[in-house]
């Protein structure tokens, strides 16, 4: 199958190329395909004459969209808008990557694919209506959201606070929970089901949820780091854009897709990740 895989540079496009070994890939990042450019994008996509396309491309600055939500729209509505129609027009499916961002994480339980969505940052809204245009304008489409995503390339909240374990103590929100996923887990996920044809909506996230606490001291502990942490609220870390307190997500959908646990994703991350500092950690 020849797949056309945009946003190719990103944590989830990296692990992509790694899975898609199956398929012949053309990778674009967001150098090379402007998504938001209709032109562009419709005479790559008919250059390309792919089995299906991947949109892996999106604007994730969740804070900094708060003040430019014409950017965040630009790439999370018009983007997949414009690769919508051309898959339509070609009569290829579409696989289009959201976020858990979508719930208002007022829930006290997992999300499953039927929960009401109701975004509360512009993030959230823009990535909605991503969403609900892929569903309105590509008749075969996998709208896929996932969560806390994280890899050991590209810039991510365990990288982070890997290298803010240089520090004597670090403070973690202990108030905020989902379902961290390891990009490769999930490009697997993906892999498996677009030979499927069950389109529609997917939740693909690691199974289980936690908060960010405690899924920092699972990852020092796998990462023999010995940094003493301290939890704390979110009020502690007031940012432009409000957090879904809860937004762990499950899935009801057939096929039944479940990643691997999340505590696994952390030992694979452990196993993978080298950071660059040494005086921290037993090892």
């Amino acid at each position: 199958m020849k797949v056309l895989l945009v946003g190719a540079y990103g944590q989830l496009g990296h692990a992509l190329q790694q899975s898609l070994t199956a398929h012949d890939v053309c990778a674009y990042g967001k150098d090379a395909l402007d998504i938001s450019n209709r032109e562009r994008t419709g005479k790559l996509v008919e250059e390309v004459k792919p089995d299906i396309v991947i949109n892996a491309a999106a604007y994730t600055q969740v804070d900094q969209a708060e003040s430019d939500g014409s950017m965040a729209y630009r790439m999370n509505a018009v983007g997949p808008q414009n690769l919508a129609l051309t898959a339509e027009a070609l009569g290829v499916p579409l696989v289009h990557i959201s976020t858990d961002y979508v719930f208002d994480g007022t829930q006290t339980e997992p999300y499953h694919e039927f929960d009401r969505p109701n975004p509360r940052s512009i993030y959230g809204k823009s990535k909605l209506a991503g969403e609900e245009i892929v569903r309105a304008t590509a008749r075969r489409h996998f709208i896929i959201r996932t969560a806390w995503l994280y890899h050991t390339v590209g810039k991510n909240f365990p990288k982070m606070i890997c290298d803010l374990a240089q520090r004597s103590s670090v403070r973690v929100v202990n108030d905020q929970f989902g379902s961290p996923t390891y990009a490769p887990h999930l490009a697997t996920a993906i892999d498996r089901l677009l030979t499927t044809r069950a389109y529609g909506t997917y939740h693909l996230a690691g199974s289980g949820g936690t908060n960010w606490f405690d899924f920092t001291q699972e990852l020092f502990t796998q990462m023999n780091i010995q940094t003493l942490l301290t939890p704390v609220s979110t009020k502690e870390f007031p940012r432009p854009a409000p957090r879904p307190a809860y937004a762990v997500l499950t899935t009801l959908q057939d096929p039944f897709i479940l990643l691997p646990p999340w505590k696994q994703g952390v030992a694979e991350f452990a196993r993978h990740y080298s950071p660059q500092f040494h005086g921290k950690s037993l090892g």
